[in-house]
């Protein structure tokens, strides 16, 4: 597993956490930050060992977002910092991309502040647990510069009325708040946090891995799509998923009253 000194990269029984490792800067998402994630993300898609993914970070800070000082930097750029903006904002929806299409479950784990950038890889998360002290927003608005992409996940998870507060009027909203938006699933005492993170990975690894990929995969594929062709879709997904083994056997376990033996691995 590739990994830089920004991103700590750790296996545990099957569950690969990454570490945003830049606490002094507010682990910002930096192009070295972006890169690093990206790299991992896509690293371990084929990698069997994982089953689930966790996005932590070290330090009081989630993630702050982008890196406002390097930004800032290239506006000094002879194009006014253009092609590097281009570069930035495509590497980072190519890091939000690559949770959505992840095979493996995507955690975040949630010990502080996410901000922005920060707050849109929250709300790209499969599932997000946080602490009590946890804040988020979307404050791009207060300095000029409206948080257009962390609103493509955001509108994603909550409603358009609770989204558009959120990036109109850039305030911060508390774990409760973030919790009734549906933008994260639980809320947790900060010494908790781990166990409760544990507690979703080692339910989350007793599943059949072609199972949770199909139904992934399936997931955000029919949340664009209009009710009758997401209907169309989704039941021929299910007849698929029922011709799988691991159906036929789950289904068998169930009738037999028997533990199921799934395939935790694809």
């Amino acid at each position: 597993m590739s990994s830089s000194t920004c991103l700590l990269p750790h296996m545990n029984d099957h569950v690969l956490t990454l570490t945003l490792n830049q606490p002094d800067q507010r682990n910002a998402l930096s192009e070295e930050m972006l890169n690093a994630l990206l790299t991992a993300l896509r690293e371990s898609y084929d990698n069997e060992q994982v089953r689930v993914v966790v996005i932590a970070a070290a330090g009081s800070v989630f993630s702050a977002g982008h890196n406002l000082k390097e930004l800032n930097e290239h506006h000094g750029d002879e194009d006014g910092g253009k092609v590097f903006f281009q570069r930035i904002m495509r590497l980072c929806a190519d890091v939000m991309q690559a949770i959505v299409n992840h095979p493996r479950p995507v955690i975040a784990r949630v010990q502080g502040m996410a901000t922005a950038a920060g707050c849109q890889l929250v709300a790209s998360c499969d599932l997000a647990i946080a602490t009590e002290s946890s804040r988020f927003c979307t404050p791009g608005v207060n300095i000029g510069l409206f948080c257009s992409t962390p609103m493509v996940a955001l509108s994603r998870n909550v409603t358009r009325k609770q989204a558009m507060q959120m990036l109109l009027l850039g305030d911060v909203i508390d774990a409760p708040t973030a919790l009734s938006y549906g933008l994260i699933n639980q809320i947790v005492p900060q010494d908790d946090l781990d166990a409760a993170v544990d507690d979703y990975c080692q339910k989350l690894c007793l599943k059949s891995a072609a199972t949770l990929k199909i139904g992934k995969e399936a997931f955000y594929q029919q949340a664009e799509m209009p009710l009758a062709k997401a209907y169309d879709f989704s039941c021929e997904v299910m007849v698929n998923n029922l011709l799988h083994k691991e159906a036929k056997e789950g289904i068998g376990a169930f009738i037999d009253k028997r533990p199921a033996q799934f395939n935790t691995s694809e």
